[in-house]
């Protein structure tokens, strides 16, 4: 079995939910991990909160951000456990984050060290 991350993108990052929002928002996101993890196949994950957040460009300029240079935001991940790139796709199709119009999940396999990718 290989292991997948699931990228959360928000199209509008700087759109702010109201408290009732977060609090419904974060039962779906709850529940939905829970139905993954009840399989076994949650691993773990975080949110990426927009604040204190840097940029390291190539000529070692440190800018805040990343605000301004982009649309989307990342907003957190997830890394579950699937038999195949399509299993942790249902993963993703489930995710509530996907209820803003605009917002995505992409899922990416997890390259191992031993050379398997």
């Amino acid at each position: 079995m290989d292991e997948f991350i699931l990228i959360f993108r928000h199209q509008d990052g700087s759109k702010i939910a109201s408290p009732e929002q977060m609090q419904t928002w974060m039962k779906q996101t709850m529940d939905w991990i829970g139905g993954i993890a009840s399989q076994n196949k949650y691993i773990g994950g975080n949110g990426l909160p927009l604040d204190n957040a840097r940029v390291v460009r190539h000529n070692k300029i440190v800018t805040n951000g990343p605000f301004g240079e982009i649309k989307e935001t990342l907003g957190g991940y997830i890394i579950v456990k699937a038999e195949s790139i399509d299993e942790a796709v249902e993963f993703a199709k489930d995710c509530p984050i996907l209820q803003g119009e605009g917002n995505t999940v992409e899922v990416r396999k997890i390259a191992k060290g031993d050379g398997t990718h």
